[in-house]
C-alpha cells in the first residue's frame, strides 16, 4: 500500500479505505455467485486469502468507481456506498451498505496497524455472511451507488464529473437492516449492513 508521509490523516485514512472497499465489493460479488466463480483469483490483502475478478472490464468497474471516491472521501462527503442488487424490474432486492464517517478535525497520527485490523476483520466477517443474505434470481444486475452528505460541485473537477445523479427506484417502506460489523477507529468509523425490502415488495 502506497503511504505518504505528507498525508493528513483523512487522506491517509481514505487511501487505506478505498484499497479495502474494492476487495470488499469484489468480495461481496463473489458472495453472490452473480458470476462463475471461476471470473475471479485468489489474491492475497491484509494477510487474507481474498477475491480479484479476473475480467478485465469488471475488474475496472470496481476500481475506477471506487478510486474516484478518493478525494470525497477525504472531505468527509460520502455516507454510504452501496452494492445493490435488482431484479429485471430494475427493483432493487439487496444492498450492502458500507456507511461511513470521517472525522474532520482529528490531527494524531493514524494508527494504520488497528485501522488495517479493523478493516481485515470486516473481511472476515464478510466472508461468512452468506446466510444473511438473500437467493438472486438468475436474471438480476448490479451496481455501485454512492451518497453524499452534500453534492459534489461538478465542472471543478473531473472526479465530480464522473458521478451522476441515480434513477434508482426507492422501496416504499424502510427496509429492514441486518447489521454485520461495525467498528470506530479514528479518524474513521465504519458499518456493514445489508437492506432488504419489506415483506409485501419482495414479491416485486
Amino acid at each position: 500500500m502506497e503511504r505518504r508521509e505528507n498525508q493528513t490523516p483523512q487522506g491517509q485514512t481514505a487511501q487505506v479505505l478505498v484499497e479495502f472497499l474494492e476487495v470488499a465489493i469484489t468480495a461481496v460479488v463473489f458472495l453472490k455467485g452473480v458470476y462463475p466463480s471461476g471470473a475471479f483469483e485468489r489474491r492475497r490483502y491484509m494477510n487474507l486469502v481474498v477475491q480479484r475478478a479476473c475480467h478485465p472490464q469488471l475488474r475496472y468497474y470496481i476500481h475506477a468507481t471506487v478510486s474516484g471516491l478518493l478525494p470525497f472521501l477525504q472531505k468527509g462527503i460520502v455516507e454510504r456506498v452501496a452494492v445493490i442488487f435488482f431484479n429485471s424490474g430494475n427493483v432493487p432486492l439487496e444492498k450492502f451498505v458500507f456507511k461511513l464517517a470521517m472525522n474532520q478535525s482529528y490531527g494524531s497520527a493514524v494508527e494504520e496497524v488497528d485501522l488495517e485490523s479493523s478493516l481485515r476483520s470486516f473481511l472476515i466477517k464478510l466472508s461468512i455472511s452468506e446466510s444473511l443474505t438473500k437467493e438472486l434470481p438468475p436474471d438480476c444486475r448490479w451496481e455501485i451507488t454512492a451518497y453524499f452528505r452534500s453534492l459534489p460541485e461538478t465542472g471543478t473537477n473531473k472526479e465530480a464529473d464522473l458521478w451522476i445523479p441515480t434513477d434508482t427506484k426507492q422501496w416504499q417502506q424502510p427496509p429492514l437492516i441486518t447489521p454485520i460489523k461495525s467498528m470506530s477507529c479514528e479518524p474513521l468509523c465504519l458499518q456493514l449492513y445489508l437492506e432488504h425490502p419489506c415483506l409485501p415488495e419482495s414479491t416485486i
